[in-house]
């Protein structure tokens, strides 16, 4: 009597499994069927023996699965992400695969928080696309699409602070606002003095206008931020003077 031994078999729908030496095969099922085995003798399935003949249930693997990871958008600088999904298995292997050269690098850390949730942190250092790749201790595993970014926030470039003072009635000329990375700005916060209009643009914006309405010394502050292509924000507060019993001295570019 023979014996032929598989130490494991995982079929998954499509794989076609031989057992013995007589080419009877099974395909894509979760149970070995007794037309599949003929002959004398048994095989072992998984750590269990089974007479040729007979028939064995084997167990299907479970892979965990990616649903969402927040957030999607992270800078060069480590990062803390939490990846949404299901059937994790503490702890899983996380690796951030660069779409475009299949750089690999793997999490700095990875917690496990559920069996529907993990957070990571990421040191990426070239920006990109990235295709993660989730492994539980048991090998079974997901691989995304490219759903990670890694992008330089805008950079502003005008520092903080004053943009002149301005005499009332006077033009304000144009006041140049500039920032790297930015498609767009506008005002979050505080007042413009009356008359002044922010034109937004990609990489620099300028405010223009004329000086209306004041009626008395006053100094107006506001916040611009500077939003890039992937939804990255920089703000920065100005000032802007209006002085009635002064001739004014312009801003600057």
């Amino acid at each position: 009597m023979s014996e032929v031994k598989v130490n494991k078999i995982s079929p998954r729908s499509g794989t076609t499994v031989t057992l013995g030496d007589s080419g009877d095969t099974f395909t894509g099922s979760q149970t070995v069927a007794n037309a599949a085995l003929q002959g004398s003798g048994q095989i072992t399935i998984n750590g269990q023996a089974v007479a040729l003949g007979g028939s064995i249930t084997l167990t299907t693997e479970t892979r965990p699965t990616f649903t969402s990871i927040t957030p999607s958008v992270i800078e060069n600088t480590q990062t803390t992400c939490v990846i949404a999904g299901g059937n994790f298995v503490s702890v899983p292997l996380v690796t951030a695969i660069n779409s475009s050269t299949g750089a690999r690098v793997s999490a700095d850390e990875v917690a496990f928080n559920s069996a529907a949730q993990i957070t990571v942190k990421f040191t990426l250092p070239v920006d990109g696309t990235y295709i993660l790749y989730i492994e539980n201790p048991d090998g079974n595993a997901v691989q995304t699409g490219a759903v990670l970014t890694v992008s330089d926030a805008p950079a502003w470039q005008t520092a903080a602070g004053s943009l002149g003072t301005f005499a009332g009635g006077e033009s304000f000329g144009t006041i140049t606002l500039t920032a790297t990375n930015s498609v767009s700005m506008a005002k979050t916060s505080g007042t413009f003095p009356g008359g002044m209009t922010l034109n937004s643009g990609s990489g620099s914006s300028t405010l223009t206008g004329t000086e209306s309405g004041a009626t008395v010394n006053t100094t107006y502050t506001f916040t611009i931020r500077a939003t890039d292509a992937q939804g990255q924000t920089a703000d920065r507060e100005f000032t802007i003077t209006i002085n009635l019993g002064a001739g004014g001295s312009m801003g600057f570019n």
